[in-house]
């Protein structure tokens, strides 16, 4: 059902990869200190941003393009943006998690160090608008909008971030449901699908009713995209996740299976689910005890419900925006798959 969208990111994605080539910059001198800028600031994000995996996120924006009838070239500007953001992210995100690795590889600022790694993560973010701003295919008020979409893309992304980190750090056991749903809405929602497809219809020259629906569609398959992701980190392919298989119960993270799980499970358990979880253990029988637990509490069964229902909230919405003929009909198709695919998807 999701092998629509395969297909598509398998078409789109050479021109997004010729796209990104130089994406990180050049120093912006040729004196003596040009070798030193390029060994210690652009090298490393080129090198990281090289590394990239299925590039869903600039691919949703070439369709988000291409729904509101424009072609994918319109939107190969944001595409690089979305990317480069995520860049930014994930270097940011290594630094705060302590993690070890990223993409198979040993995390950036384990390799050339904290200071130069917040550097490149920072020069990402500058690169995330001086790409926008420097496409002359599109016009001041295109420039505009889009801008204002990144603003807003980011905004959002930080405020999921504050929450999941602010969590973790305050211990804090008591976070709901709905507080969850807020926070991956946040921080994962708008940047890995909503904005990206929002982002290529503005590019386009979509009017407000068609990147307002097609946020409509992006928010919950970005929330399916999410919670696909934590039950796969639980109960996935321990092969293929590799070092990460359940290293969010290693990070006590606050994932909507665990929050459920503790608002159903016996005192007892609950206490002993949280003592494992702020225990930060990397011993395979806890992490596998925990996961009972997270199971006996319901935690699993209610994020595949979860996850499907958001799913099938995302392809209403797409058929709702190909009924009143704000995106066509193939669009709609492809957004539907994507949305399938989020949750069908074992990496």
């Amino acid at each position: 059902m999701g092998s629509l969208f395969v297909d598509y990111l398998a078409r789109r994605l050479p021109l997004v990869e010729r796209a990104l080539a130089g994406s990180a910059g050049a120093p912006l001198t040729d004196t003596s200190v040009a070798r030193d800028l390029d060994d210690c600031l652009y090298a490393p994000l080129t090198r990281f941003t090289a590394s990239g995996g299925k590039r869903v996120r600039p691919v949703l924006a070439l369709l988000g393009a291409e729904a509101a009838g424009g072609a994918p070239e319109d939107a190969l500007s944001c595409a690089v943006a979305v990317e480069l953001f995520q860049s930014a992210a994930l270097i940011h995100d290594d630094i705060a998690d302590e993690g070890e690795l990223r993409r198979g590889e040993p995390c950036l600022y384990r390799t050339v160090g904290t200071g130069l790694a917040i550097n490149a993560g920072d020069l990402a973010l500058t690169r995330v608008f001086e790409v926008i701003l420097g496409d002359e295919g599109l016009d001041a008020d295109r420039k505009t909008r889009v801008l204002a979409e990144v603003a807003r893309m980011e905004r959002h992304t930080l405020e999921g971030q504050a929450l999941d980190l602010g969590w973790v750090r305050d211990a804090r056991w008591d976070v709901t449901p709905d507080d969850y749903t807020y926070m991956v809405r946040s921080k994962t929602a708008w940047y890995t699908v909503a904005s990206p497809l929002a982002l290529g219809a503005l590019a386009a020259g979509a009017p407000c009713a068609t990147t307002d629906g097609l946020v409509e569609v992006g928010i919950p398959a970005g929330l399916a995209f999410q919670i696909q992701d934590d039950l796969l980190n639980l109960v996935g392919d321990a092969e293929a996740q590799g070092k990460d298989f359940r290293s969010d119960v290693t990070e006590g993270k606050r994932t909507l299976a665990v929050v459920w799980a503790l608002a159903n499970l016996s005192e007892g358990e609950r206490a002993e689910l949280v003592a494992l979880l702020g225990s930060h253990t990397t011993d395979e029988r806890d992490l596998a005890r925990a996961v009972e637990l997270i199971e006996r509490g319901g935690g699993i069964e209610h994020c595949r419900d979860l996850a499907r229902r958001h799913t099938d909230e995302a392809k209403d919405a797409a058929r709702a925006l190909a009924q009143d003929g704000r995106i066509t009909v193939e669009a709609r198709d492809l957004l539907c798959s994507m949305a399938d695919f989020f949750v069908e998807r074992a990496s």
